[in-house]
């Protein structure tokens, strides 16, 4: 996920300084990682060097000063073109599960342990996603959000299952290169 066209969507919406971006960023996106308060105004202060942002003014409202920012006509551009592109397909069919079982093989580990371990992972994800998802209250951003990720964590399931099934054969050829 691009920062820096997050940052620049939460501003569409009107100046905010880092604070309100950061709380709102967490609140939009509540199954993303949270932003860190420095990625946030090292990120609005790059926006501003491009061009993409600009300051608007600073106000302390008797508690330290805070500088708003807004976007600008470049960075209103910038957010369409970025928000209009089809995000690709995942490039690379290996992934860091899949380079765990073969380093395994290749170590003399246990792959079959480690991916019976990382199911047990995956499933204790999936039922807190599904508590979040549940819970009462949840807004339809959290529950799809939950919803994106419980499905990431399906098919990978679903390829731990097939691997597992296959890790004779899997060593066989791993061992033979």
């Amino acid at each position: 996920m691009s920062t820096r066209h997050i940052l620049l969507g939460l501003l569409a919406s009107g100046p905010s300084h880092g604070y309100d971006l950061k709380r709102r960023h967490d609140e939009r996106f509540p199954q993303a990682r949270p932003l860190a308060y420095g990625q946030v105004y090292t990120t609005l202060q790059r926006l501003v060097r491009d061009g993409l942002a600009e300051v608007d003014g600073t106000d302390s409202d008797g508690g330290p000063e805070r500088t708003t920012y807004r976007t600008t006509d470049q960075g209103a551009r910038e957010l369409g073109r970025w928000a209009g592109e089809i995000a690709p397909p995942a490039p690379f069919v290996a992934n860091e599960i899949f380079a765990k079982v073969v380093v395994a093989i290749l170590s003399g580990g246990d792959p079959a342990g480690y991916l019976s371990t990382q199911r047990a992972a995956h499933k204790e994800r999936m039922r807190e996603l599904t508590a979040v998802k549940a819970a009462e209250g949840a807004d339809l951003a959290t529950v799809l959000s939950a919803d994106y990720a419980l499905n990431h964590l399906d098919a990978d399931l679903r390829w731990m299952s097939t691997t597992a099934a296959r890790l004779t054969t899997l060593t066989a050829e791993v061992d033979a290169v």
